[in-house]
């Protein structure tokens, strides 16, 4: 089945891999080859490949260690009938990471799931990202399509400077900018208020968060480095005040 002419699969595919923080794993059993299906917390990573932390204790590790073929289910979690909401199942392999792609990717998961500080330095835990193969997105009737890694994955080959100078942009956010963070919430994106804060910046938006809350802020045009990440933020500030506050 293919997408309505007014449908925009990559966009909806790359904002569920960015709002999503936990998701139903399918890995292949050692030895037999049987499927196997666990819930886990993800993250993202720059590209919006999903991060996982997983312990070889469990089943699922075990399993991606004798054959990292898995897949990824994630759903919108609307409200009512679950059907109805958008959800993308997500092929590939699960590699673990080490060195200093290991420590970026603890980055970027601590941000999106804080409460796994105390467990992360537990020696039978690793991180893990999933190297995707391809999707397959169903959001309703006449919005089914298979998709490549190319259309839902974010080119950051030419944003080094950005990477370099996320995790400083989303700790003076969240330490200096609350309001703004609260402002892009309901004026740009029509969420409730709350205490917003920032998870992640790539060359397309900023992700935020609230408790179990996420939202994704995409860019008007992409950013690839520090300075334009900056001005790109004061800009969206100055667009969320100058918008009039939504009525309740």
């Amino acid at each position: 089945m293919q997408p309505t002419a007014d449908f925009n699969p990559s966009k909806l595919a790359r904002s569920l891999l960015r709002r999503s923080r936990q998701g139903a794993l399918a890995t292949l059993m050692a030895g037999s080859g049987d499927p196997y299906c666990s819930l886990v917390n993800i993250a993202s990573d720059s590209d919006a490949s999903p991060i996982l932390l997983i312990s070889r204790l469990a089943l699922h590790t075990k399993n991606i260690l004798a054959d990292n073929r898995v897949s990824l289910m994630l759903d919108e979690r609307a409200a009512g009938d679950p059907l109805e909401g958008a959800r993308i199942m997500l092929a590939g392999r699960a590699e673990e990471a080490a060195g200093d792609q290991a420590g970026i990717l603890r980055r970027r998961y601590l941000n999106a799931h804080p409460s796994a500080e105390v467990y992360v330095e537990f020696k039978d835990f690793s991180f893990f990202r999933i190297v995707p193969s391809g999707a397959h997105l169903v959001a309703g009737f006449g919005r089914i399509i298979d998709l490549t890694p190319a259309q839902f994955l974010t080119d950051v080959s030419d944003a080094e400077g950005l990477l370099k100078a996320e995790q400083g942009a989303v700790e003076h956010m969240n330490e200096d900018h609350r309001e703004a963070m609260n402002l892009y919430a309901t004026r740009l994106l029509g969420a409730d208020s709350a205490e917003w804060a920032c998870t992640g910046c790539d060359p397309d938006g900023m992700d935020m968060q609230a408790g179990s809350a996420t939202l994704r802020l995409d860019f008007p045009e992409r950013v690839t480095n520090g300075t334009a990440l900056r001005k790109m933020l004061v800009r969206l500030a100055g667009e969320a005040r100058a918008k009039e506050p939504t009525s309740p």
